[in-house]
């Protein structure tokens, strides 16, 4: 995978770039503790411990199997997710429970629970991870009403350290995604996969301050990690902690991007 991405092989005794460092991450970094921070399910906990209870989208229900879900005690609007990630098909959003697809829900999270990332991509946090199905509460964004999807920001934490943020926009179109330093000052770069577009204004939320704080205290005892929240209506939420954006693959544009945030995760 990084050598089709990249063109060339990752140097793992000596790594400089960002992507070389979380290849180097996956093979040696193997604190226990990622087991758990990366099951959406099991995070919860630790968040609540860490941040409090106020930041956690309320759970509606866990179970191991899609037929095991009781879709009589939810309510007409919720979320089903895939505890093991699994990508956009372990999320299914239900605005109308009359109308819900059952069917095409079930081969959706069947796909995502089957979907092993440690034996496909060799990402080690997810090794043994249960997959399993959580319902939770539907969650609308009134400030921003011509967004069908909630706005996400993920804050790319080196060494507890919050350097940079990044908006993803347009999902449901031309899919696009821009980066911003802790002062919300847009960066002239991005990745292949999604691109940026730097004449976009994005709202930045005013409680940008708390959103970092947040994200730093949760990655204060780690190496790298992606910390990703939501602000829906002025409140923060938690969303998800990564370890391994694009698996340590992403082509960065332009390229000496790789370098630049390489410098900035200390591995040693």
């Amino acid at each position: 995978m990084y050598w089709l991405s990249i063109g060339k092989k990752p140097n793992l005794k000596n790594p400089t770039t960002f992507n070389e460092k979380i290849n180097w991450l996956k093979l040696h970094d193997h604190n226990p503790k990622y087991h758990i921070l990366v099951d959406k399910f099991a995070v919860k906990d630790y968040v609540t411990n860490v941040i409090g209870k106020e930041y956690i989208i309320p759970t509606l229900g866990i179970w191991n199997t899609f037929d095991e879900i009781d879709f009589d005690s939810l309510p007409d609007q919720f979320v089903l997710k895939t505890t093991n990630g699994g990508g956009n098909s372990g999320i299914v959003i239900c605005r109308n429970k009359r109308e819900f697809d059952k069917a095409d829900a079930r081969v959706k999270l069947h796909k995502s629970m089957a979907y092993d990332i440690y034996k496909n991509m060799g990402e080690w946090a997810y090794k043994g991870i249960k997959p399993r199905i959580m319902a939770e509460t539907f969650m609308e964004d009134n400030t921003h009403p011509q967004n069908v999807d909630l706005i996400d920001y993920k804050f790319y934490c080196f060494n507890g350290n919050v350097k940079f943020f990044k908006i993803d926009f347009d999902r449901n179109t031309k899919h696009r995604a821009n980066y911003y330093n802790r002062n919300a000052d847009i960066q002239e770069f991005g990745e292949l996969i999604c691109l940026p577009d730097f004449d976009k204004k994005l709202d930045i939320p005013i409680n940008l301050s708390d959103m970092i704080g947040i994200a730093e205290k949760l990655s204060a005892d780690l190496l790298f990690s992606r910390i990703d929240l939501y602000n829906i209506n002025g409140s923060i939420y938690f969303g998800e902690i990564t370890f391994y954006p694009n698996s340590g693959n992403g082509k960065f544009v332009p390229k000496e991007w790789d370098l630049i945030l390489g410098n900035y995760l200390k591995i040693r």
